[in-house]
């Protein structure tokens, strides 16, 4: 596996991609479950962007079917598509370098599906921790068929364009363990059509919310949205959780809250927590100084999306272009692995 070092806000990239990176494929993307934020940047946005512009040829997946695996509903899903795209292009996902494609709009990719739960048990889906988790969440004694069967189509996203590499963390290793099982499997019962991905670790921080929980999430509405204006990331600040003590410090495991803030402002400003927590005094200070670092940071970012916002036609344009490069190659995936199958009647 290749591992993400270094910088926790920076991408180290292994030397066999940046001495070749036009000998690989990656597949990423996200679910439009709510609006991407800071940590969605510093966390994976920051390192496609990175890839790309190395040379690795990029598709970039809006998971927009794998939103109805924990939702009764997907209402918003036009409206979040649409913000999904604008963020892209502001920071610099290029469309004519990258692919933006929804899953709904790439019906070969999701008929990989029906072969590949064949490769697979119910024993082995039902041990995938997200499975797992989303069990014991729902206070239920099982979850919906989509669910249960997301590991699988999380495969179906990196084989149907044989992706070398996906950008991952910690807890997306079992997936990407079964998406090479599942290769692994059909290579050997049919004939080998699938390259085995890679998985690229991140390093960089997982940023708490900003009232103190465990995760900056899309639908907490404890994150500083990347579409948030400067009055508005200044209002989100202001009541981010702290604590009682005056004197600023860095300080992770003991005082989680004021860190988190410290940190989100060193990754903006790129000098060391610690130094940054110097001389404040008090948690007004510490959010002034992360209010003025959070929108010196995102101001160029924030210009670029405000200039895409203005031609919404455009954006449907990109997306539909990208469906259908997409679907170009899941079409041919498919119709190999319906010859493999011996089923191209």
């Amino acid at each position: 596996m290749s591992t993400i070092v270094n910088a926790p806000n920076a991408l180290s990239i292994p030397q066999s991609i940046e001495d070749n990176p036009g000998d690989f494929r990656m597949l990423t993307g996200d679910r439009p479950t709510g609006l991407l934020h800071v940590g969605h940047y510093f966390g994976t946005l920051q390192g496609r962007v990175r890839l790309q512009n190395l040379g690795v040829d990029t598709l970039v997946l809006i998971a927009d079917y794998q939103v109805l695996t924990d939702r009764d509903a997907a209402d918003r899903l036009p409206h979040y598509v649409e913000e999904f795209l604008l963020d892209y292009l502001a920071v610099g996902i290029d469309p004519s370098r990258s692919t933006i494609f929804a899953h709904s709009a790439v019906p070969a990719l999701n008929q990989l599906l029906l072969p590949f739960l064949s490769l697979v048990s119910t024993a082995e889906l039902s041990r995938n921790p997200t499975v797992k988790e989303e069990i014991a969440a729902s206070g239920r004694d099982a979850v919906s068929g989509l669910m249960f069967t997301y590991p699988v189509h999380q495969a179906a996203d990196l084989l149907f364009c044989n992706a070398d590499i996906a950008p991952v963390g910690d807890d997306q290793i079992p997936h990407l363990e079964l998406t090479r099982t599942i290769a692994r499997r059909f290579n050997d019962r049919y004939e080998p059509l699938f390259t085995l991905p890679q998985a690229l670790l991140s390093r960089a921080p997982r940023l708490r919310g900003l009232d103190g929980s465990a995760k900056m999430g899309k639908s907490l509405s404890n994150a500083i949205p990347l579409s948030a204006s400067a009055d508005e990331t200044a209002r989100m600040i202001r009541t981010a959780t702290t604590d009682a003590d005056r004197h600023i410090t860095y300080d992770p495991e003991g005082r989680p809250e004021v860190s988190n803030l410290l940190l989100i402002a060193s990754l903006c400003t790129g000098h060391d927590p610690h130094e940054l927590a110097d001389g404040l005094d008090g948690a007004a200070a510490l959010k002034r100084l992360l209010t003025e670092a959070v929108n010196e940071h995102f101001a160029p970012i924030r210009l670029r999306r405000q200039e895409y916002a203005r031609d919404r036609a455009q954006l449907r344009a990109i997306l539909r272009d990208g469906n259908a490069r997409a679907s170009a190659i899941a079409d041919d995936t498919l119709a190999r692995v319906h010859r493999a199958m011996r089923t191209a009647y």
